[in-house]
């Protein structure tokens, strides 16, 4: 039987982030933004929805999914460093991903990483060609997740990439996948403490914890499995980012200007620097993560 998500208990409502928050485009900083660009729009369909000095954004219609700025010269990121896991592509229909998994899978430039089924979702795993993590993914039914003790019920079981795609690819949903509807589900990142991670985007950012695994931390807004999740699994004990290719900043959107006041009161009781510019905040997570709060129709 399906458990409907819980409501907030111990914590008052004005300590949380609205339902209505969502995450938004994810900023990558690259070394070659032509290659890129060419990549993630042969490789996943998306198209640049417009451009600037040294910067293309890139999605589907008017939802920007990455926005890539040219910075040439920095290092790609260690692998134990904190900073970007992956970025989460939602498609709104198996056929949708499933193409969109054909697309990537044929790229000499991508590199497949895996598959999994999580119960709330149906996933599957590259790396472009700057070593950035994408994952491509599909929600089942909210009806159908499971809630148990305040946690939504979530695993790694397997699946049958091939099988799949048999299932779901159809002509249609291939020839039409620069259509397709796609939006930034989530975002996973690599933190060094999970317990300070929690410190941030929970008791101060303001999200609500889903789920809590060895080592991994998933929170979201509104009853969502999750917006950000965070890992240790290869940056235990990381010290803040130096400048590297990879993650520029996380976007998270919410609906009025009064959801930005009462983050930036929270963050600025704890001590943690808040730059206002009257449409958004620019935050720090603890390992210099850059975290931008937005009015949704700023974006």
């Amino acid at each position: 039987m399906s458990v409907t998500a819980p409501r907030p208990g111990a914590r008052q409502l004005q300590d949380l982030l609205p339902a209505a928050a969502d995450v938004d485009a994810v900023t990558l900083h690259v070394g070659d933004l032509e290659a890129m660009t060419a990549y993630y729009r042969d490789a996943l369909g998306l198209v640049v929805v417009d451009e600037g000095a040294g910067l293309r954004r890139l999605g589907r219609g008017r939802t920007v999914v990455l926005v890539l700025r040219h910075t040439p010269g920095l290092p790609r990121p260690a692998r134990t460093q904190a900073g970007l896991f992956h970025t989460a592509i939602l498609f709104a229909t198996e056929s949708d991903l499933a193409a969109a998994v054909a697309s990537a899978a044929r790229h000499p430039l991508s590199r497949y990483v895996g598959s999994a089924d999580h119960l709330v979702s149906s996933a599957f795993y590259f790396t472009d060609p700057e070593g950035n993590g994408i994952e491509l993914y599909h929600d089942r039914d909210r009806s159908t997740w499971q809630w148990r003790d305040g946690q939504v019920q979530m695993d790694t079981l397997y699946l049958d990439p091939q099988a799949f795609l048999r299932r779901h690819l159809t002509e249609a949903a291939a020839g039409g996948l620069a259509a397709a509807p796609a939006q930034v589900g989530h975002v996973h990142l690599q933190v060094g403490d999970v317990d300070a991670a929690h410190g941030f985007y929970v008791d101060a950012l303001g999200f609500e914890t889903t789920a809590r695994l060895p080592g991994a931390l998933f929170v979201s807004a509104g009853g969502y499995h999750h917006h950000i999740a965070v890992n240790t699994w290869n940056s235990r004990g990381a010290g803040p980012r130096a400048s590297t290719l990879g993650l520029g900043a996380v976007t998270v959107t919410v609906p009025a200007r009064a959801d930005l006041d009462a983050v930036a009161d929270r963050m600025r009781h704890r001590g943690v620097e808040v730059a206002d510019d009257g449409r958004s905040l620019t935050l720090h997570d603890p390992w210099r993560n850059e975290v931008t709060l937005a009015l949704a129709q700023a974006v």
